[in-house]
């Protein structure tokens, strides 16, 4: 996911020292509808508790941002105070990982800023976890287009090399010192002394609860398999489940108080987020007038019924890709009953008047994901059992 574009707002009290930390915000958005002046009319099934808002900018870090902020719902939800977690730190070391991987390959290996929800679990439990406030690893809205091809450059020079020199990695690394900041084996946080590795036990957050599910044919059923995706340059694989059972772990997650990590496809006209939602009309939205697609934005639909041959298909031709990386935070309905999820992104606050969430619908879920990452514990029993996953 490499969606190169510009977490939420949440009432959680946190105390004063804390707040020097993170200060509270206000929760402003009830999510009652998408955008100003629409005939949406939703009413929340499920509110997880998040954090707020953040931009990614101008870089292809959204498998970061979005994961993120679904382990800081899960740091919540194990009963710690509302924290904020370091996208860079996560960042820094991924490019490192790949690093290593390209040179090992000399260079036939995806070097690029996109990435898996795999890849947050893979960093935080070799590397740790680090607090903002630690590493908050350069500007404030990020723009890592010289950083990539400076890198990128570095490598290509290095593995051109009869002999790797015995200090490539180290120069690698002064690269990602200058841009991002330099590691530290320690750090203050909330007064008390911590490492990567000490800060993430504080958390609560235990990489082997997390896993990744997806839905092709392609591959058998219940059983895992590396998905097809560029992106997915360290070869993760996920589980494969029939669509309804995966659309079943999904909804079974949100129940249950457990937010979900979301990679879909967001190119298809029926997406705005600028007006707040995603839907799969009955009529192709590629051949729809300027003035249907505003309706369609503005008014509840009628929507496909997806099936698994309609979302293979997509797959296959490529009109369904792995774009972008996002935080499913709950569930609503519109005032015709028609399901959807509520989003939070990683596009900054002023892109539309949800204040950086939208609303998914159900059918675009089924229609253009790519892939899941939830808490293996929400995993419905019967879907756990056959797929070889112990709660």
């Amino acid at each position: 996911m490499k969606n190169l574009s510009l977490l939420t707002i949440t009432s959680f009290f946190i105390s004063s020292a804390f707040a020097q930390e993170m200060p509270p915000i206000v929760k402003t958005n009830d999510f009652s509808t998408n955008h100003k002046g629409s005939k949406y009319q939703f009413s929340v099934v499920k509110d997880i508790t998040s954090t707020e808002v953040k931009n990614q900018n101008r870089t292809g870090t959204c498998w970061s941002y979005s994961t993120e902020s679904f382990l800081e719902s899960e740091a919540i939800r194990l009963g710690k105070p509302k924290m904020d977690f370091s996208e860079m730190w996560i960042v820094r070391n991924s490019y490192l990982e790949r690093a290593m991987n390209y040179v090992r390959r000399q260079g036939k290996a995806q070097f690029e800023e996109g990435g898996e929800p795999h890849d947050v679990i893979n960093i935080i439990r070799k590397y740790g976890l680090m607090p903002e406030s630690a590493y908050p690893g350069g500007n404030e809205k990020p723009n890592h287009a010289e950083l990539v091809a400076v890198l990128k450059a570095y490598l290509d020079a290095v593995i051109k090399q009869p002999k790797l020199s015995d200090h490539w990695l180290e120069g690698f690394n002064g690269i990602l010192d200058a841009y991002l900041g330099k590691k530290s084996d320690s750090f203050t946080y909330d007064s008390k002394s911590y490492t990567p590795a000490s800060f993430l036990q504080y958390t609560g957050i235990n990489p082997d609860d997390y896993v990744e599910f997806s839905s092709f044919t392609h591959h058998p059923f219940y059983k895992p398999f590396i998905m097809e995706v560029s992106d997915n340059w360290d070869n993760g694989a996920v589980y494969n489940v029939p669509l309804d059972e995966f659309t079943n772990l999904v909804d079974n997650s949100i129940d249950k108080g457990y937010s979900v990590e979301w990679a879909s496809d967001v190119s298809e006209k029926s997406f705005s987020f600028k007006n707040g939602i995603a839907v799969i009309p009955e009529a192709d939205a590629d051949t729809m007038q300027k003035a249907a697609l505003d309706s369609m934005f503005n008014n509840p639909i009628a929507e496909k019924v997806i099936t698994q041959e309609m979302r293979q298909k997509a797959f296959d031709n490529l009109s369904t890709t792995d774009d972008h990386g996002m935080h499913i935070i709950g569930s609503a309905k519109d005032q015709k009953g028609t399901p959807y999820y509520i989003v939070k992104n990683s596009w900054g606050t002023d892109r539309n008047d949800m204040k950086g969430y939208f609303f998914c619908s159900k059918s675009f879920f089924q229609y253009k994901t790519t892939c899941v990452l939830v808490n293996k514990n929400a995993v419905p029993l019967a879907i756990a059992k056959k797929v070889g996953l112990s709660h």
